[in-house]
């Protein structure tokens, strides 16, 4: 299966990466940080562009027992983080267990996006389709996801609750003690999760992400679409029905769609361009609300 999951990210015509898209990752040696011990399962570092990190092709020669590597290469880097989780800084690792690793993605295609990695060996180089295929295992997966967009949330909040209108409205109100309380704004509705269904790396993982998809690392239309299109399952529709076409990502030619602005509806043909200035008016729109 291992082998079919690298055949399938390296050959597919649905891929969505660029050579500039996958670094390899080199597990820190344990003197170069002192801060790696610490746990920010309550709290979400701002990600930090990377701008020292090499570059590598895709390395489709795993080692033999992936506990033994110090480096992994191209698409196995996210593999760094779930041998040794506790050697990164929490700017990068924001918690991490015996059964899950979740981080900061190193390119965010949104203003937040994060990653949960399963540490399960025997399901963290299985295709989601195939992993998932696990009720148990599943049900786990859904279940942390839940947690990590929720976490997700508190940090929308966190950056940009002092521009929602609907938070300050709640805030005056708080502070003049008015008997009316108004709910204020549910974050939670903000934040999107799910798989891609052909995986960029080959390790399993879970995307959770606001929903603006407004970053400097949203560069090309098959980015911007593999997040607005059904390229992109969420957990909570698995399992899937056998003829669910989602299966059939290159057929259905998500990647290839006219742009479609997520928010408005509005469509920019195959101009990439027009569509990122126009998602940065939707951002501060958005970012209001």
């Amino acid at each position: 299966m291992e082998s079919s999951l690298r055949a399938m990210t390296s050959k597919q015509p649905t891929d969505t990466t660029t050579g500039e898209d996958i670094a390899s990752t080199s597990i820190p040696p344990s003197s170069s940080n002192p801060q790696a011990q610490r746990n920010a399962f309550t709290e979400l570092m701002s990600p930090k562009k990377p701008s020292s990190i090499k570059k590598a092709a895709p390395s489709n020669t795993p080692e033999t027992d992936p506990a033994t590597k110090t480096v992994f290469l191209g698409r196995d880097g996210l593999g760094a983080y779930i041998t040794d989780p506790a050697s990164f800084p929490s700017s990068r690792v924001i918690y991490h267990n015996e059964k899950w690793v979740a981080i900061h993605d190193l390119f965010p295609k949104s203003s937040i996006h994060l990653l949960l990695l399963p540490r399960d060996s025997s399901k963290q180089l299985l295709h989601p389709f195939d992993a998932f295929d696990d009720a148990a295992f599943l049900a786990e997966v859904q279940a942390e996801v839940c947690k990590l967009k929720s976490l997700a949330a508190k940090e929308l909040k966190r950056r940009f609750g002092k521009y929602s209108k609907k938070e300050q409205a709640r805030d005056a109100a708080m502070e003049s003690n008015s008997a009316a309380l108004p709910e204020g704004r549910d974050w939670e509705r903000d934040i999107i999760s799910g798989i891609h269904t052909c995986p960029s790396m080959s390790h399993l993982h879970i995307h959770v992400l606001s929903v603006d998809r407004y970053s400097e690392c949203m560069r090309h239309r098959k980015h911007y679409n593999s997040f607005a299109t059904p390229f992109l399952i969420d957990v909570e529709d698995f399992p899937l029905e056998k003829d669910d076409p989602r299966r059939h990502p290159g057929r259905e030619g998500y990647l290839e769609r006219d742009l479609i602005c997520w928010r408005c509806g509005k469509g920019f043909g195959r101009s990439f361009a027009k569509l990122k200035e126009h998602l940065e008016r939707e951002f501060e729109s958005w970012r209001a609300g």
